[in-house]
């Protein structure tokens, strides 16, 4: 029986899976012996993060949440899949297309890592040596599969087969067994070269979280004092203070970046009168401190987990601006990170003496943690994170928002983002039946540098009631508080509320996350058993 050309194209698929296998081996082995930010899967995901449209990017936020990054590899991991196999398939059925397109990926690669941030002159190598590595396999694979497939001939009952000489291999069957051969050597080199040398390259990591863990920071000089009656008894509420483990993460960094803070160093300049350059030591030495500040992620939707409150031990901004000393006429600093990434914060929220912004070095009495920071960190109560919360800080650049944008600002958000207040509903959850009797309903309230005044409940559409607050540690944290509730059985319709210090009433109206933070009041269906 005739073997199909759906089978050998199969198999074609399958060297171009196993070609692109040899290409990011190579590639990894290389970065791994001569520039480690040359790695083109990362460097491709990050090309990927920064290029995807905003209404993507609030998709997979909202959608995978903290583990979006995991996706993002998955779906590169998919795609390199698909592609490899297609290229496996044109290299077979009309050379050299197949290398051809190897040699585009490569090309591809090289221009999205010598466009990262901090590329150094070698790391256009790795990529190169894994597309001609690809490529070589490819050739080799497709030519040995082209050969079985010419000298593949199925005898017919009105056919001969070809006879061979005693002990002589058929021309079908040499190509046969070396196209196997090749690929089992090929795709098993290429899993342990591959997976040995990414775990080299994260040792790199596993000794920085060793450097974290020995790292003694000193006693603050002054401490954040708790209030009596500042964290409620009431189950299923969130925390008065958001545990590490447990924080929001949102940034842009495919992987963590690996900072010593040895090595560290923040250069302030720009628009100031004097360049300055810091290390690790010379912040630690202007003295620590403690604050209570409620971080918030822009992409909270209403009744979101996207953010969290920690006691910070860090060295206010405003300190370490005044060793550049801006010039009048800055309105902006453009903070960055070691992976490129920046942020636009006004001025004045970094030099107002009544704003405790600062450069944390600590988080929730530890050193802050690899994926939070480590080793410093901008924390700016009142403004959303993507214009002021820059992780693994390396610059502060004083300038205009006129001349300079940040990275979010391009890409359809706000370049002044100040927190939108708001309250958020954590028992009893949605989706989750209770039984009936008497249930506190509870939840978190937070509008940074103004405070809360009042949370108010409605049940049913009824009248609204206030509920009991926590005792606030500052005006930059949330409260926690809740309203006592007899449930009975059936479905409920919960909403809450929250009135600011000031005065203003939190927005009724829903409004999305781009361009400046979503609104709305939370509004809940409880159902009671």
């Amino acid at each position: 029986m005739r073997r199909t050309t759906l089978g050998f194209w199969a198999l074609a698929a399958l060297s171009g899976v196993v070609s692109a296998a040899v290409f990011l081996a190579a590639a990894e082995l290389t970065a791994l012996l001569v520039a480690r930010e040359g790695s083109p899967i990362l460097a491709v995901g990050g090309f990927v993060i920064d290029i995807v449209p905003q209404p993507f990017k609030e998709f997979a936020i909202a959608t995978f949440g903290e583990y979006d990054k995991i996706a993002l590899l998955a779906g590169l991991g998919l795609a390199v899949l698909f592609a490899s196999a297609i290229a496996g398939i044109l290299q077979f059925v009309k050379p050299p297309l197949g290398v051809v397109a190897l040699g585009i990926a490569g090309a591809l690669s090289v221009a999205a890592i010598v466009t990262r941030a901090g590329a150094t002159p070698l790391a256009s190598v790795p990529p190169i040596v894994g597309a001609l590595a690809g490529g070589f396999i490819l050739w080799y694979l497709s030519a040995r599969l082209r050969g079985w497939a010419a000298a593949s001939t199925d005898a017919t009952p009105m056919e001969q087969p070809t006879v061979h000489p005693k002990g002589a291999a058929s021309p079908a069957s040499v190509d046969r067994r070396a196209f196997f051969r090749i690929t089992g050597i090929a795709g098993a080199s290429a899993l342990i070269v591959g997976v040995g040398a990414r775990a080299l390259i994260n040792a790199t990591a596993s000794s920085i979280v060793a450097v974290r863990k020995a790292l003694k920071l000193p006693a603050p000089a002054s401490k954040v004092t708790v209030p009596a009656g500042a964290e409620l008894d009431v189950p299923g509420i969130s925390p008065l203070i958001t545990p590490n483990a447990d924080f929001y993460r949102v940034d842009t960094a495919l992987t963590v970046p690996s900072v010593d803070p040895d090595a560290w160093r923040l250069v302030i300049d720009g628009m100031v009168d004097k360049r300055v350059e810091l290390s690790f030591a010379d912040l630690i030495a202007m003295g620590l401190d403690e604050y209570a500040i409620t971080l918030t992620c822009v992409s909270n939707e209403v009744g979101g987990e996207l953010l969290g409150n920690a006691i910070w031990l860090g060295v206010p901004v405003r300190e370490v601006l005044k060793l550049a000393g801006p010039t009048a006429d800055a309105d902006m600093v453009l903070s960055r990170s070691v992976d490129g990434f920046t942020a636009g914060t006004p001025l004045e929220s970094l030099t107002d003496d009544g704003l405790d912004a600062i450069l944390a070095v600590g988080m929730n009495g530890e050193p802050l943690p690899l994926e939070h920071g480590f080793p410093v960190r901008m924390v700016v109560p009142g403004l959303y994170g993507y214009v002021s919360a820059t992780k693994w800080l390396s610059e502060l650049k004083v300038t205009t928002f006129a001349a300079d944008e940040a990275y979010w600002t391009p890409r359809g958000y706000s370049a002044k983002a100040p927190i939108k207040f708001s309250s958020r509903l954590d028992t009893p959850r949605t989706g989750e039946a209770i039984p009936a009797g008497r249930t506190p309903v509870a939840g978190v309230a937070w509008a940074q540098t103004v405070g809360i005044d009042r949370v108010e409940v409605s049940i049913d559409d009824g009248e609204w009631q206030s509920a009991t607050l926590s005792s606030p540690i500052n005006d930059d944290t949330w409260v926690q508080w809740f309203v006592d509730w007899e449930a009975t059985v059936g479905t409920h319709y919960v909403a809450v509320r929250a009135v600011n210090k000031n005065g203003d009433l939190q927005i009724e109206e829903r409004a999305p996350i781009a361009p400046d933070g979503s609104t709305g009041w939370q509004r809940t269906l409880i159902r009671v058993t």
